[in-house]
């Protein structure tokens, strides 16, 4: 560079307007330059979904801020074998771990920010790297980087490993990938050679960085089968911020390859839309005023309490099922059909209770039911419904004046017999998006489907689905779904019970779900005011015929798990599952998912069982991440849906750790209407 356009250079970093450096992200999906990572994190609990291509390589990515320091991801990668004719791509899935252990500042103004990381722990060892990096921000507009790595990090001009000195093992790296993938070869982790990289970036404004960095990654394996050459180890980039949760990427790599990557950045803790969208709640009618519900409703809904209440309930998306009212204490039952708080439910209740019941009631029991299942019983004082309904801390005083019990000896009440109908029917588009699995990054089905549920009781459900596959192919076991076909998703009568204080019960009969019929039985232990749970489940499975109709085969087996769950008191749970799986495999299932109170899940999970690794195929065991986002969180309005999506990182062809989901999510309805689960935990949205 001559000395005049340095000079220019130099002139323009300085004049440039002073901004706050937005964290990039690599091709990698992490953190980072180009490809080299650095040591920023994002926000705590943010997830971001991340494409990245070149001519020879894609990647899908997908990470989260597992903590403010710990961060994962999960990445989909096609990564080429040869160029020419009859040439093949492998697809590697992996996971990344990085740990920020040093802030920047944190023992003086000089001290950079400094993290670990761990690159494709678990995959087939395509792509697996370890580093140490740190970062210091020179000026608003300046961060500059510089880490040592080692593996695919480490072949670049590599050296002689300076952890040697503590330990000769450090020297040197085993040979080969891992196989299958799956398993964590610890013995691979920081040996071998070490290499130099660094890098910085500029945030020229808001909205574009310009970012350099020198490379630690020789690409020899692609270099060897042709599939790329790297000229220089210098990569430039350009991000534009294209909004505050969207950044598009635009680098020149290796003096050879040019690559773009599009990053879109979505925090459980910001909302893309205004809540509160649904119909305003009943106000609190204090005692010895005109009930604004009797005035808005005929003399013949009026007529009884029972009738006037189910229908300011009903308005309000809640079902009323019986009431029972006398010696100063109203007693309800009802379900929540509208809102993902069962607080937000309740408060709506309560407040209705006094719109509609006379004065002389002192004292409120609510029942909330979870497909007919009483799943506690919240008591509490009328004066406080009127008294904290307008405080400024209004929630968490009724939240300690409440008093919550199980709900299995809940007096008869007087039953609501005008309801709502309890047939429910639905036909809708079906689309079904199958991604990073198998030997392509994606498949969809998109067609028709019609469900029908018909309550013969309020905890006895007659369920039933059909599936008309009009574009798309979808596979299923060793066979395939194929367009034009139509399919019985599922028809099944599930019971839901109460066998005694602090159990619960499901129990299911029929076509279970696409691949098996069956009978499924479940309970769950679980005080109200408990955050740990114990179940069991067993399930007689009859593997169905492959046009998915009428027909059983005569494969069957009978598979049975005792379950763990417990909530920490920082958002984590975890769930502990043992027992057979469908393929006879004995082994057990560890979940751990961070949880929002606003319904927002990110988690993980991993199966081991005695099947052994080679003979599960791909990737060894069963493992991958959950994610589940609620609908209110996207649209604002009041719903109690949510999206769910399961990515695994792998899928083996002898089944082992499949296990058989016959549907009803017993544990999830259980803890919903309990203190230490979602009502305690949404207790905040009780006036809304």
């Amino acid at each position: 560079m001559s000395r005049l356009n340095l000079a220019f250079a130099l002139s323009m970093i300085v004049a440039s307007p002073v901004v706050a450096q937005n964290a990039t992200y690599t091709l990698y999906g992490t953190p980072g330059l180009i490809e080299m990572p650095t040591a920023q994190t994002a926000p705590d609990a943010q997830l971001t979904v991340n494409f990245s291509a070149f001519e020879q390589q894609k990647r899908g990515n997908i990470g989260f801020q597992i903590t403010p320091r710990l961060s994962g991801t999960f990445r989909y990668t096609n990564v080429p074998n040869a160029t020419g004719p009859g040439s093949s791509a492998e697809f590697e899935r992996n996971f990344d771990l990085r740990y920020r252990f040093l802030d920047e500042g944190q023992f003086g103004a000089w001290t950079p920010g400094m993290a670990v990381g761990l690159q494709d722990v678990m995959g087939k060892g395509l792509q697996p790297a370890e580093y140490i990096v740190a970062s210091k921000t020179m000026t608003d507009n300046i961060i500059i980087t510089a880490g040592l790595g080692w593996g695919r990090f480490g072949s670049k001009d590599g050296f002689e490993n300076p952890l040697g000195l503590f330990n000769s093992a450090f020297l040197n790296r085993p040979n080969g990938g891992f196989g299958n993938g799956g398993r964590v070869n610890s013995d691979h982790f920081f040996r071998g050679d070490a290499a130099l990289f660094g890098g910085l970036s500029w945030a020229y404004s808001d909205n574009f960085s310009l970012k350099a960095e020198y490379s630690s990654d020789a690409y020899l394996r692609e270099n060897s089968n042709a599939t790329i050459d790297t000229k220089s180890p210098f990569n430039f980039g350009l991000s534009y911020h294209w909004a505050d949760n969207t950044t598009l990427d635009l680098a020149y790599l290796y003096g050879s390859e040019l690559a773009v990557g599009l990053t879109y950045a979505l925090n459980p803790r910001k909302r893309p839309a205004i809540s509160g969208t649904e119909p305003a709640p009943i106000p609190v009618r204090m005692r010895g005023t005109d009930s604004l519900i009797a005035q808005s409703w005929d003399a013949s809904s009026a007529s009884s309490n029972l009738q006037s209440l189910s229908a300011a309930l009903w308005s309000q998306g809640i079902r009323l099922h019986g009431l029972k009212s006398g010696s100063g204490t109203a007693t309800v039952r009802y379900s929540n059909t509208s809102y993902r708080s069962e607080a937000q439910a309740f408060g709506r209740v309560a407040r209705a209770m006094t719109q509609v019941l006379s004065d002389d009631i002192t004292n409120f029991t609510l029942i909330p039911l979870k497909n007919g299942m009483a799943v506690s019983t919240i008591t509490m004082a009328r004066s406080d419904v009127e008294e904290f309904e307008n405080s400024a801390t209004g929630s968490a005083d009724l939240r300690d004046a409440i008093l919550i019990r199980d709900a299995a000896k809940a007096p008869e009440l007087v039953k609501n017999l005008d309801g709502p109908h309890a047939f429910l029917w639905g036909v809708s588009p079906y689309v079904a998006p199958k991604v990073l699995k198998g030997g392509a990054p994606s498949q969809l089905d998109i067609g028709v489907t019609a469900r029908a549920e018909y309550e013969l009781r309020p905890d006895l459900l007659l369920k039933g689905g059909l599936r008309h596959i009009a574009f798309g192919k979808r596979k299923n076991d060793a066979e395939f779904r194929t367009i034009g076909e139509t399919t019985l998703t599922n028809l099944k009568l599930s019971h839901y019970g109460r066998p005694g204080p602090d159990i619960y019960s499901l129990f299911n009969v029929g076509y279970l779900n696409s691949e098996y019929g069956g009978i499924s039985g479940e309970m769950i232990y679980k005080p109200v005011t408990a955050n740990w749970a114990l179940g069991a489940e067993a399930t007689y499975a009859i593997e169905r015929n492959s046009d998915m109709l009428f027909g059983l085969q005569d494969m069957e087996t009978v598979t049975g798990h005792i379950s763990g769950y417990y909530s920490f008191d920082n958002g984590f749970h975890t769930q502990l599952d043992v027992g057979k799986f469908l393929a006879g495999d004995w082994g057990a299932t560890l979940s751990i998912d961070r949880e929002f109170d606003n319904g927002w899940s990110v988690g993980a999970y991993a199966t081991l069982t005695d099947m052994p690794f080679d003979e599960f195929g791909d990737g060894s065991f069963d493992k991958g991440v959950k994610i589940t986002i609620p609908v209110d969180f996207l649209f604002g309005n009041a719903s109690p849906r949510k999206f769910n999506a399961k990515l695994s990182s792998v899928s083996g062809s002898g089944g082992g750790g499949d296990r058989l989901n016959p549907g009803g999510n017993l544990y999830d309805a259980v803890r919903s209407a309990h203190i230490a689960g979602g009502l305690g935990d949404t207790f905040g949205r009780v006036w809304r």
